[in-house]
Order: C-alpha cells, then structure tokens, then sequence
C-alpha cells in the first residue's frame, strides 16, 4: 500500500467513475483499476461493487475511504513542514484561479513571481469556486486566488485588491456618449449574466437587483469574452470587472462606463488552509500580487 494508492480510492470516491477518476489522477483506466483491485487484495476487502453504469462502495470501502483521507491530509501537512524548514519558497506550488480573474490577471503576476521566486515549480489550475473550494479543502490545490465570497470564508484570506465593475454597452448605445453611469439609472434594465456556478453572477445579480434591474433570463454566458461578444453585437448590456475592461473607453464596439452610487466592487484574495503551516509564502505571494498590480494594473 501506498499513498499513491489511496489516491486513487479517494478519487473514485469522489468522481464515482472510473475513467474520471483516471483523468483526474493523470494515468490510464486500466492503471487505476488494477492498484485499486490490488488494495483490496491486500486489505483483504471488497471495497466497491462493479457495475456497468456506476461504481458503489460497500460499508466497509466508505470507512476506508474516509480514513484514506486523514491519511492523505497528514501526508501533505508532513510535507508543508518539511518544506517551512528548508526554502519556503521553493518546490511545487498549485495554484487555483477562477475563469473572471485566472486570465486577467496572470499576465501582471506571473513573470513577476517566476522572477523573484524561480525555484517554485508552478501549477496554475482554472475552475470555478465551488470547484477551487473543494479542491483546496481536500489538498489537490496549496492556495487559490479568486473573488473573496461566503465560501471562502472557511479558509484564510488575504485580500489581495479591490476591483471595480464597469457597465459594458454597445458603441451605439443612447449611453455610449456618457462618462459614467449613476446604478440608479439601471431600473428597469435587463443585463447579459454568466451562467450558474459563476461568482461574480451572483455578486453582480445583488447589485442589479439593488438596482432595480434583472438578469435577461434568454441567454446566460459561460465567459467574460462572450458576454463581451455578445455586448458588441448589440445584444444586451452587462457588468465587467476591472481588469478585464481594456485601457480605451470604447474597444471593437464596446463602450465601458463607470459606475457609481453605489460602485460596484469585489475583493479578490489569496486563500489558503487554516492549518497549513506555510503561511510565510502565502503572505509573501500575496505581497508580489499586490505590488505588481499597483504597479502596472490601472486598478
């Protein structure tokens, strides 16, 4: 037995599939398959039953699995010790981004950390929060950095810097002569949103509904640059965080306005586990974020 091993039971455990399992562990099905038939042999129990549509485990299998989890838990806090004692910044480090921050603002933090920290070995991984939350609750990623909401709340935060939401309108809009735009005007405004499972749908739905405005129930995005798109086209108004509005006023048809009484803003942060024991290169990366942006970020 080994904990390569039990990565495999929990990762089953967690996708109930096979070949999900497989592809989040980065080896083949038949790999998988074989080290947990192997376990079983070895421990001496059935741990699942096989079936052609699902994957079950037995009383005794969900006990293990569970415990596989402590085991794995205190395997990766070993290792954060180990690491605090030679060089805190050094090694792999796997990083979780969210799809509204991950490609805006890596371009301002990258180089930065790859040159002030070139003996970390860098793992970036983009899902969305509910996704980041688990997988950082669980050990597959060391910290994230994402917009600070009521899940994150179980876990350390840094906040890293505050952004602010622009109203994207087409360039022919009856506002695109405007400089800014009060949110009071938004009354009665229909807005192009992300679909469900995105945070910043629901941070910008509470501002909108505030408002006075609703969602534009006939379409639902799965990216920023869509909603973009579909703005450009004429096809609706919506909200744009900060760092993803181009430095122009208008850009390939999309005019953006600030918006005030209220702004609206979200905090964007660096999370990490309350018992992991690298805090100093948690705060240390957190630093670097929020220097380079000051420094070359129109934030």
């Amino acid at each position: 037995m080994n904990l390569r091993d039990l990565e495999y039971l929990v990762a089953l455990a967690e996708h109930q599939h096979f070949r999900l399992a497989a592809e989040a562990c980065y080896v083949s099905q038949p790999t998988l398959s074989g080290q947990i038939r192997k376990l079983e042999i070895e421990l001496g129990l059935i741990l699942l039953e096989r079936t052609s549509r699902k994957v079950l485990f037995t009383a005794s299998g969900l006990q293990l699995v569970a415990q596989a989890r402590k085991v794995l838990e205190e395997a990766r806090l070993l290792k954060e010790m180990a690491q605090q004692h030679t060089e805190e910044m050094a090694g792999p480090l796997h990083i979780g981004l969210i799809p509204t921050v991950g490609p805006y603002l890596l371009p301002h933090i990258i180089p930065a950390i790859r040159h002030e920290f070139p003996e970390l070995e860098i793992y970036l991984h983009e899902a969305q929060t509910h996704q980041i939350v688990a997988q950082l609750d669980n050990g597959e990623l060391d910290c994230a950095l994402l917009a600070l909401v009521k899940e994150t709340d179980a876990f350390i935060e840094i906040p890293v810097f505050e952004e602010s939401m622009y109203l994207a309108i087409s360039a022919d809009h009856r506002w695109a002569q405007r400089e800014q735009i009060g949110m009071n005007e938004l009354s009665g405004q229909q807005l192009l949103m992300l679909e469900d499972g995105h945070c910043l749908r629901e941070q910008a739905l509470g501002f909108c509904f505030a408002a006075g405005a609703r969602e534009d129930a006939h379409f639902r995005a799965t990216s920023l640059e869509t909603l973009r798109n579909m703005v450009a086209a004429g096809g609706g108004i919506t909200l744009i965080p900060k760092l993803a509005v181009p430095n122009e006023r208008v850009r390939d048809g999309v005019c953006y306005l600030p918006c005030h009484d209220p702004e609206p803003k979200r905090t964007v942060g660096l999370i990490y586990r309350p018992g992991s024991p690298l805090k100093a290169r948690y705060q240390r990366l957190a630093l670097l974020c929020q220097q380079q942006l000051k420094a070359h970020s129109p934030l």
